[in-house]
């Protein structure tokens, strides 16, 4: 519920967990005396006993090529999951290194992490962080006392036209983007282009039938090198065996296993069937033909319970069918329909059995497990539109009785809003109960009748701003997809 999504920024003062009367609290920026480096320290969301956050390092000393950011919390929190980074705890104290890709920071540079923690009591924000040794205190020189400065994320609403789509900030990814935003990437993939701006590593691999040997397709410039897979695939057919995750989660998708609805393992997409362009770029996206999919049934960092997230997926609008189910997104860890709300994914395609919107669709419906919900009613809602344009957006958020759909052009324009409310009028969907296992291209328990293509997609942690999301459809759009 976006009553819990609480801010705060770090400050080296006691007043950094100032509330609002909305639940939110006030962001507090460290603004004190001396050197080197600021800290942002953000709660994105809170529940009962756990809570997420995101923590933004900005470098205001000479370059550096590696990092360690040293904090206590005051009140006995315990970090239980660490995204782009890797952390020790002892107590209180708290020590997290940076990983491969992210230990440069240049001189006003910035890079981020994220965790889950527990809390039991009390959860104060930490007042005091050390980078390489030096306090952080905000400023290179000058002196003063820190002052707070009240900053409140407003609720998305929902609009009949789309918003306009801002311009990306330059040299950013979407997860770049939704870091700042304080709802940090915990799954991102793609097989068309890197998803964060300092991302040099593999988006996905390939497997050529001539001698059943491996490729790590990588990037360059940011977007897929297509050129090493046309020559290790040459004159050969090649499967795409494994889609990497960026977020450094390990969250890689690989062959869907044996489910509930169908036998397995499910076929694997042929590397050359989704051809495409990003900005003159050649790339391939992943075309998925019924009987076809790809899971990870130990997703560490996704959101569980009635926890929130964010998700969105870049389709072919004009690939799709009636079969169940063309989904990206948070399922079941045991590939079974465990119930009403044990799920939770974008789902995209025309069929009818559970739910749709106006016209012959296609739609762009969330996927709950023993449902499929364009709005909050099962069966039809008329505010969910057809969409078929030939690159979509498609965005599926959720939290406690708080979920919504958002689908655009990823080529221009902005994002619409098609639902944006309480959870569904349906016994079992409130509290929902996700697990937090990932798929694409098929349902919760293996359903495998449905097909689709998909370029790019994320899953977060915590429910994303409409300013967010704005910004990272307006980074799609500039992506150059078809162009």
């Amino acid at each position: 519920m976006l009553s819990l999504r609480r801010r705060a920024a770090v400050a080296v003062a006691a007043a950094a967990g100032l509330v609002t009367a909305g639940g939110t609290l006030a962001a507090v920026t460290a603004q004190a005396a001396t050197t080197g480096c600021s800290v942002s320290y953000t709660v994105s969301s809170q529940w009962p006993g756990g809570f997420g956050a995101n923590v933004t390092i900005t470098n205001l000393g000479s370059p550096i090529s590696s990092w360690t950011l040293t904090w206590s919390f005051g009140a006995g929190q315990t970090i239980t999951q660490l995204w782009n980074g890797s952390y020790t705890q002892s107590g209180g104290s708290v020590t997290v290194n940076n990983v491969s890709y992210n230990g440069s920071i240049g001189a006003g540079g910035n890079t981020s992490f994220g965790f889950n923690g527990a809390w039991n009591g009390s959860n104060p924000t930490p007042t005091t962080f050390t980078l390489n040794g030096t306090t952080c205190t905000g400023t290179t020189g000058g002196g003063g006392t820190p002052t707070p400065t009240p900053s409140n994320t407003s609720s998305p609403s929902a609009s009949a036209s789309p918003s306009s789509s801002p311009t990306p900030p330059a040299g950013q990814g979407p997860c770049d983007i939704y870091a700042a935003g304080g709802t940090p990437c915990v799954a991102a993939h793609s097989t068309t282009r890197a998803l964060y701006a300092a991302y040099t590593g593999s988006l996905y691999q390939v497997r050529r039938s001539s001698d059943n040997s491996t490729r790590n397709i990588g990037v360059v410039g940011g977007y897929a090198d297509a050129a090493s897979q046309d020559s290790f695939c040459a004159g050969t057919t090649c499967l795409i065996t494994v889609i990497y995750d960026q977020s450094g989660h390990n969250n890689n998708l690989t062959q869907a296993p044996a489910g509930g609805a169908a036998g397995g393992p499910d076929n694997l997409a042929n590397a050359t069937g989704a051809p495409t362009t990003l900005n003159g770029h050649k790339g391939y996206g992943v075309y998925i033909p019924p009987g076809t999919g790809y899971r990870d049934n130990s997703a560490t960092g996704t959101a569980t319970g009635d926890g929130a997230e964010g998700e969105y997926a870049v389709f072919d609008g004009t690939h799709y069918n009636g079969g169940c189910c063309f989904d990206y997104g948070n399922a079941e860890k045991d590939s079974n329909d465990d119930g009403n709300g044990t799920m939770e994914a974008i789902y995209f395609g025309n069929i009818t059995v559970w739910g749709y919107g106006t016209g012959n669709g296609p739609w762009i419906m969330a996927d709950l497990e023993n449902g499929l919900f364009s709005g909050i009613n099962a069966g039809f809602n008329s505010n969910d539109p057809t969409i078929n344009d030939r690159y979509l957006t498609a965005m599926v958020d959720g939290g406690p009785n708080h979920w919504s759909i958002k689908g655009g052009n990823a080529q221009s324009g902005g994002m619409s809003t098609f639902y944006d409310g309480a959870r569904p009028n349906v016994s079992g969907y409130n509290p929902m109960h996700k697990q937090g296992a990932i798929i694409l291209g098929t349902g919760g328990d293996n359903s495998d009748s449905a097909q689709g293509t998909f370029y790019e997609g994320v899953m977060t942690s915590g429910y994303p701003s409409a300013s967010t999301e704005a910004s990272v459809q307006a980074n799609i759009v500039a992506a150059g997809y078809g162009h």
